[in-house]
This record gives structure tokens, C-alpha cells and sequence, in this order.
């Protein structure tokens, strides 16, 4: 399973988002600060899931029907930062969608998710990152989940990953930084926790339109994950 996770930037990077779901073959596509308004039903052969409505930077899922059988979309609102509150940039958080594997039969869920910034504390984000993780639980327990996005935490990485295994999860940085606009803000601000899945790389794609860089996450399903079938194990 690929899947890329873009924030664009205001909407700014939207004419490279055909190219990039056309490049790199990918099953599904996450998007942060899009213009959910100016959104095409379809990208390079990926069906739009939905969009958040009320955000001014708005959230995205797009799936390849080909692979995925989708079922419903949820869309969270999570712990408002102070930032939150006066300029109201996201009412919505993340969003999450239930799909089936045509192929395998496996039943996951694929999310989008976008923290607040930089001028909150590492504590609301992380609060935010769990809270996350518990409203996906809502939309099917036990399910394998993959939520990539703009987690706005790069710094004190090894904290937060060592809260993700307490809590269950895996978090997977990328090969290399996908924020380096501000040189005392460089760093991984763009990653994916996951539960279920064997994620076999994270990959930081080249710069485009954003301040951020799009990741590709590669993954597999475990030998031990719902809906397996007995046989070799396939991750690596």
C-alpha cells in the first residue's frame, strides 16, 4: 500500500497533486490545507472519500477504487489551541475513512491529520495526536490504522515515540526533513502513526509549490493483522 501525505500550503500546491498520484502509483492520498471547495472529484485515477467542510484549512482523503472499497468518512474536532481560537484556522482536525482491500480483503482505516502549530506546546499536540487515535477507534475497533500528516512536532521526536509504543502505535519519520523554510524550524514536521501495519519506509519527495514536502509511505499488512490468511510471513 502507498500513500502520500501532502500539506499544500494554503492550497498553493494543488497543480502538482495529478503528477504526484500519477508518478508514484499511489492507493490513497492525504491532504492538509487545501481549499476544500476548489477539490475535483478524482486525481489521476483517486476518488475523493470527502473533505472537511468548516475549516479555512481544509482536510482531504483521496482512495484508488481499483484497491479500496470505501465505507464511511468521519471528520474530528479536536483540543483547540490558542491559535485555534483567535484566528480559527481548523475546526477540524482530522479526518478518517473506513475502507476494505479488494485485493487482500483486509479492513483498515486511512486518516488525515493536521496538529496545531508551532505556538502551541508539545503537550496540546500530543493530546491532540492520542485523542486522534481514540475518535479512529470509534469508527471500527481493533481495525488496522494508518494516520499520516502534518504532526507540527520536530522537536523531542524520541518523547513522542516513546508515547506512541506505550499507546500501542508505531511513528515512522521520514528519510529525510519535510520542513525547511525557517532554518530554526527544520525538521520532520510530516510523519505517520500506524497500528496493524508494517511500515516499510517513509520516504520525503521533492520540493513543489508548499513549505512542507510530500511523504510516501510505503506499507504492508503483518502476518498477524485482522483479516490475514495463514502463510509466509510478507513484511520485511
Amino acid at each position: 500500500m502507498r500513500v502520500i501525505s501532502y500539506n499544500l500550503r494554503k492550497h498553493k500546491a494543488s497543480g502538482e497533486l495529478e503528477a504526484l498520484a500519477r508518478d508514484y502509483d499511489i492507493d490513497a492520498l492525504c491532504l492538509q490545507e487545501c481549499d476544500t471547495e476548489d477539490l475535483p472529484e478524482s486525481i489521476a485515477g483517486l476518488h475523493l472519500a470527502d473533505a472537511t467542510r468548516g475549516n479555512r484549512l481544509g482536510l482531504a482523503i483521496y482512495y484508488r477504487k481499483e484497491r479500496f472499497t470505501a465505507g464511511e468518512t468521519k471528520t474530528f474536532a479536536l483540543k483547540k489551541s490558542l491559535h485555534d481560537r483567535v484566528l480559527a484556522p481548523a475546526h477540524e482536525r482530522l479526518i478518517g475513512t473506513r475502507v476494505v482491500d479488494n485485493e487482500t480483503d483486509h479492513d483498515l482505516v486511512i486518516a488525515s491529520f493536521h496538529a496545531a502549530p508551532l505556538t502551541a506546546s508539545n503537550s496540546l499536540r500530543r493530546n491532540q495526536i492520542h485523542a486522534a487515535h481514540a475518535e479512529l477507534l470509534s469508527m471500527g475497533g481493533g481495525l488496522m490504522t494508518l494516520m499520516v500528516g502534518d504532526f507540527n512536532y520536530p522537536f523531542f521526536t524520541e518523547y513522542l515515540t516513546q508515547q506512541m509504543k506505550d499507546a500501542g502505535y508505531e511513528l515512522s519519520l521520514s528519510d529525510r526533513r519535510t520542513y525547511t523554510r525557517y532554518k530554526v524550524f527544520k525538521g520532520h514536521f510530516d510523519f505517520a502513526t500506524s497500528q496493524g501495519l508494517m511500515i516499510e519506509s517513509v520516504e520525503t519527495l521533492p520540493r513543489g509549490a508548499s513549505d512542507h514536502l510530500p511523504i510516501l509511505i510505503s506499507a504492508e499488512y503483518g502476518q498477524d493483522a485482522p483479516g490475514s490468511v495463514s502463510g509466509p510471513e510478507t513484511g520485511t
